[in-house]
Order: structure tokens, then C-alpha cells, then sequence
């Protein structure tokens, strides 16, 4: 798979000054890890476009750093855009060590039709859109690809468990979780008029503490 660049300089701007590099064409951003000492950067617009486009959150990029002699190996961990203009406001990459493992979500993609949706004896219900895996960098894939086309008779489904995705990538999901299902049409309608009749419930979701890398990265990020 070709390699995916990103040029990148060190950043001396904090705070409310950094508005003046977004109207250089700059984005603020920073470079953390288990063993990396954050590093406040700034990329250039155009080009962060374009690999962002090409790297989506599960490519690997090679990041350089002006100054810095040896490339690092990254993740974007979190990207802010404004929500009007939908430009990158600050960009979080996260520095991965090749030999070691590391948990990441991987976009589930669907592609075939199920001969039963053709023949408009069934609906497709998708499952989990991203599903966890554990594995080492060099490994990780970009997306999950799924053929529906085994999906030959209302009632089929595919299921967690049914994946295979290579020696070395651990999935971290049940197996029991649902990928696609083809279901009647009657059950569909059905459905729906359920949801409909449910009224909505609110739930609190209680997180657990952040790692020291994470808590540095936004404490560098709150004096912007």
C-alpha cells in the first residue's frame, strides 16, 4: 500500500493567536504518544485536505516534523471542523510504535445485494457501522469489506463472528453482533411503527480516567 505523507513544522502560536495561522492556511495541531513527548505542530490546509482524504482514521501516515530527523508514525486520533464551514480547525495525531499492538475502530463496508432484496422479497438491515480490532499498525486494515451476496433467503445474517480478517488482527466486538440482515418486508413496517410508539430514553455514559498521554494532549490543547 503506497505511502501516505504529511509535512509538518513545530508550532511556537498558542491561544487565540492561532487564529492568525488559520488565516495563513495553516492548522494547528499536535503529535502524542505512549513515548512521545506531545508536540504542538502546525500543517498546512491544503495539504491536510488531501491526506486526510487518502487516510481517512485507520491509514497509517508518515508524519515529518522540520527539525525533527526521524518521520513518525501516526493516527489521527481526533480532527475539529468547524460546523458552518466544515474547515479543520485542530488536528490530534497520535505516534503508534510498529511492534506494538494497538485497539482501533474499522469502518464496516458493504457491497454486493442479496438476491432477495432484488427480487424485493426482503430489506437489508445494517448492523455495527465500525467494528473494534486489536492488531499491530503495519496490520491494520483500512476498512472491513463484507459480500452480501451470501445472503441468498429472508432470515439470512451475518454476524461478528462470521469475519475473517487475517492472522494477527484481533476483533474486540461480540460475536453475536449483528453486520447485515435481510428480513421480510412485513417485519420491517412492523418495526418502524414500534420505534415510532417508543418513546426515547436518555442514558449517562460514565467514561473512564484518560491516559497521561491523552490528558498532556489536552492540556496542550486548552491553552489554544
Amino acid at each position: 500500500m503506497e505511502e501516505i505523507l504529511l509535512d509538518s513544522e513545530r508550532r511556537h502560536i498558542t491561544g487565540k493567536k492561532v487564529q492568525q495561522l488559520r488565516r495563513m492556511g495553516y492548522v494547528p495541531g499536535i503529535v502524542y504518544g505512549h513515548h512521545t513527548e506531545p508536540i504542538a505542530l502546525k500543517i498546512q490546509e491544503r495539504a491536510l485536505r488531501q491526506v486526510l482524504s487518502d487516510a481517512g482514521a485507520t491509514r497509517l501516515i508518515t508524519l515529518k516534523v522540520k527539525g525533527i530527523k526521524d518521520p513518525k508514525s501516526v493516527l489521527v486520533r481526533d480532527l475539529q471542523r468547524d460546523a458552518i464551514t466544515h474547515t479543520s480547525l485542530h488536528v490530534d495525531f497520535y505516534e503508534v510504535i510498529m511492534t506494538e499492538r494497538l485497539q482501533a475502530e474499522v469502518p464496516v463496508v458493504l457491497f454486493g445485494e442479496p438476491l432477495p432484496v432484488t427480487n424485493g422479497e426482503g430489506i437489508l438491515m445494517q448492523g455495527v457501522a465500525t467494528i473494534r480490532v486489536e492488531c499491530l499498525p503495519g496490520d491494520l486494515p483500512p476498512e472491513i469489506r463484507v459480500d452480501l451476496n451470501q445472503l441468498t433467503k429472508v432470515g439470512d445474517a451475518i454476524l461478528v463472528g462470521d469475519l475473517e480478517l487475517g492472522e494477527g488482527i484481533t476483533i474486540l466486538e461480540e460475536p453475536v453482533e449483528l453486520v447485515a440482515r435481510v428480513v421480510p418486508l412485513e417485519a420491517e413496517l412492523v418495526e418502524e411503527v414500534a420505534v415510532e410508539e417508543v418513546p426515547a430514553e436518555v442514558e449517562a455514559a460514565v467514561e473512564g480516567e484518560e491516559a497521561p498521554d491523552a490528558k498532556a494532549a489536552e492540556k496542550a490543547q486548552r491553552e489554544e
